[in-house]
């Protein structure tokens, strides 16, 4: 949990509480690494509503929205960035998450909300040891309603934070899906032996993330 964030008598923590029994925030985030995220195995239906984020290491921000109700699926990618970025070349882009959920089960909202509590808002292109403008916390709009929303919900959590929420506001461009070995990484990473984790992502990680 970012030492930032004070836990006053404020309304989001209440809304938090109240997304969802699944809604493992505080045990999933003490440590990101500690959290059991369940695989959404189930096809996203045509038409789900779509939101992409990035709070750094897109691992840590998967693993907390994946178990909520109400989300088919997140995916880990890019955007930002230039056409066709990968791991190797992000240019200026950023790790983000996309979010295919239903909002008649757990809004937009909420989510951004549960965004917030994954990664801590107040350090500038950086999380913990990653350091760089790819590990910027940022919200993605496809339009000016989106753009909004997200305004809404940045001016609601900033009561709860010491510092300055550096979260931008980007529009949405470019999006790519990473490569397969980032998809659900702590599943993977769980599920293999004490030999295998070493080299599981070896080859692929220059990098913390």
């Amino acid at each position: 949990m970012p030492a930032s964030i004070l836990f006053s008598p404020m309304n989001l923590r209440t809304k938090l509480q109240k997304l969802s029994a699944t809604l493992a925030v505080a045990a999933t985030i003490a440590g990101c690494a500690t959290g059991q995220p369940q695989i959404k195995d189930a096809p996203v239906p045509k038409g789900a509503a779509e939101l992409v984020v990035g709070g750094g290491c897109f691992w840590c921000v998967e693993a907390v929205i994946e178990d909520l109700k109400g989300v088919y699926a997140v995916e880990a990618g890019y955007a930002g960035g230039p056409k066709g970025a990968n791991y190797s070349n992000i240019g200026n882009g950023a790790e983000v998450v996309k979010v295919f959920f239903d909002p008649k089960k757990v809004s937009a909202e909420d989510l951004l909300r549960a965004f917030f509590v994954s990664h801590d808002p107040t350090t500038l292109n950086r999380q913990g040891p990653d350091s760089g403008t790819q590990y910027r916390s940022v919200i993605f709009y496809a339009n000016e309603f989106e753009m909004a929303r997200a305004k809404k919900v940045i001016a609601e959590v900033a009561k709860i934070y010491r510092e300055p929420i550096v979260t931008t506001l980007e529009p949405l461009k470019n999006y790519s899906r990473a490569e397969e070995y980032h998809q659900n990484y702590y599943q993977k990473y769980q599920k293999a032996t004490t030999e295998q984790r070493p080299l599981l992502f070896g080859n692929h990680r220059a990098k913390s993330s």
